[in-house]
């Protein structure tokens, strides 16, 4: 009798797998997530339901707008444009262009002639003299005057000495003529038909304009 007792009194328990647990909590997440989902898209309707709509009455008081006045003569501050007459074209636009600035006259260095015989006295040889450039230290100070140069010139024609004779007050324009007239060629003397030294005077003008 002691056995069957024991046999009895033993306490009875059931094992449940991990699987199935597994499987119980997934279906519990999946229905919370579907309560959320439903109870969200019914906050949603709600949000846009419409409101009232407006009643017939309230239409009638809305005024509309006015209608555009029709155009007519006079609206527009521009004058109106005149047909033109058979035969006539239109104006046409015309550039010119603006007249060119007057040209600033330049000064002037002008060697007076010589009055000499043929054959007396060494003669400048016209395309191997040119006259002395103004100065521009002189032509900015306004300086004008008459220089007045002796050139010896030997029997080749070359100058082998220039004297100032006449100053005209300005050392630029006196070295001017005098430098100038160092580069010049000359027909010399003549003498029985051979050339010969001889000397000229040559005065110069400087006129600033």
């Amino acid at each position: 009798m002691s056995a069957s007792r024991s046999s009895s009194g033993k306490n009875i328990t059931f094992h449940l797998p991990r699987r199935s647990l597994m499987i119980a909590g997934i279906a519990f997440g999946v229905g919370v997530l579907l309560f959320l989902v439903v109870w969200l898209s019914s906050r949603n309707d709600d949000f846009y339901k419409a409101g009232p709509a407006a009643t017939p009455q309230q239409v009638a008081d809305i005024e509309p707008l006015p209608e555009p006045l029709p155009a007519a003569a006079g609206s527009s501050d521009m004058p109106d444009a005149k047909p033109l007459p058979p035969g006539e074209d239109a104006p046409q636009l015309v550039e010119t262009a603006p007249p060119p600035p007057p040209a600033a006259a330049a000064p002037t260095t002008e060697a007076a002639p010589v009055a000499a015989a043929a054959g007396d006295r060494p003669q400048p040889i016209a395309d191997q003299s040119p006259p002395p450039s103004y100065p521009p230290a002189a032509l900015r100070r306004g300086d004008a005057g008459t220089v007045v140069v002796r050139v010896d010139v030997d029997a080749t024609g070359y100058p082998s000495n220039v004297t100032i004779i006449e100053r005209s007050g300005s050392r630029d324009l006196d070295r001017a003529a005098s430098d100038a007239v160092r580069r010049w060629r000359f027909q010399p003397a003549q003498s029985n038909g051979q050339p010969v030294p001889g000397s000229i005077e040559v005065p110069f003008d400087f006129k600033p304009q």
